[in-house]
């Protein structure tokens, strides 16, 4: 099977391109959610769920599950913006038909500045487009590719990003048989233990859920006011909106952008494109 790219996207500070150590830290640099487990147990992260086909919500489902076996819980809610604009204190998840605008998907998080790195709100997008074709039209590439975006989301990079050598037996891990039946490996469709055990790295301090936005209920540091710049005046498909592109894949593409919006927000977007833009 040719190498494919997947749509794996991610949210912040990144380990070495091309890194191939497995069972690295894998932390997504200081980016995280302004919750404990205790804030989530009785609030759970909320996953918007504005997907439009059965296929897309079953893998939406699993991942949530999956990741509520680590130390953030997650609940999934109705979407509230079928054009997959941001909302405060939680993840808004879409699928579309984007067109063949060369990317398969993005994931983007808005952060601030500082010290405590908070997340405000997080977009997850797949492209339609590209998921009809048969090289990607199947649960096991829809199960990696919602898991792995989820734990993006939730604060994790992958760890590893190549996409020809043997799979972890993670969602978070590049690969180009995402249920190891192909050649005969593990399969890479959920987290494994020590993606749990990166969670609970991530998530070991507590934060005052009064120290800044993001403790999803939409109430932080914003006292529920939505942030400025937030992108519903951005189109956010297009890359000529995602600001400096600050690293590449292993392809050699672009794949991480940041922008700033000012007041202290940045936008940061991670893309993985389809094969053919190489």
């Amino acid at each position: 099977m040719n190498k494919k790219l997947i749509v794996i996207a991610g949210l912040a500070v990144f380990l070495a391109a091309g890194s191939s150590v497995a069972y690295a830290t894998h932390a997504w640099g200081k980016y995280h959610w302004n919750l404990s487990t205790e804030d989530t147990l009785a609030n759970p992260l909320k996953l918007g769920d504005n997907l439009t086909t059965a296929n897309w919500e079953s893998s939406l489902a699993g991942a949530s599950d999956d990741w509520n076996d680590s130390v953030l819980k997650n609940q999934i809610v109705g979407g509230t913006s079928p054009d997959c604009d941001p909302t405060l204190g939680q993840v808004e998840v879409c699928n579309d038909a984007y067109g063949e605008n060369g990317w398969l998907g993005i994931a983007q998080i808005w952060v601030y500045r500082g010290r405590d790195g908070h997340i405000a709100q997080g977009v997850v997008k797949v492209n339609d487009t590209y998921f009809n074709w048969p090289a990607y039209n199947s649960s096991a590439w829809r199960n990696l590719v919602v898991c792995q975006e989820v734990g993006h989301t939730f604060g994790l990079d992958h760890q590893d990003e190549i996409f020809s050598n043997a799979n972890l037996g993670t969602c978070m891990d590049y690969t180009n048989d995402p249920d190891g039946t192909i050649l005969g490996q593990l399969d890479n469709q959920h987290p494994n233990l020590h993606d749990y055990e990166m969670m609970e790295t991530i998530y070991a301090h507590v934060n005052s859920t009064s120290s800044g936005p993001g403790n999803g209920n939409g109430n932080g540091g914003g006292n529920g006011k939505k942030p400025t710049g937030v992108g519903a005046d951005i189109n956010l498909n297009d890359p000529s909106a995602w600001g400096q592109a600050i690293k590449q894949d292993g392809e050699g593409n672009d794949s991480l952008y940041r922008r700033d919006l000012g007041n202290g927000l940045v936008l940061i977007t991670h893309v993985i494109w389809e094969e053919s833009v190489n």
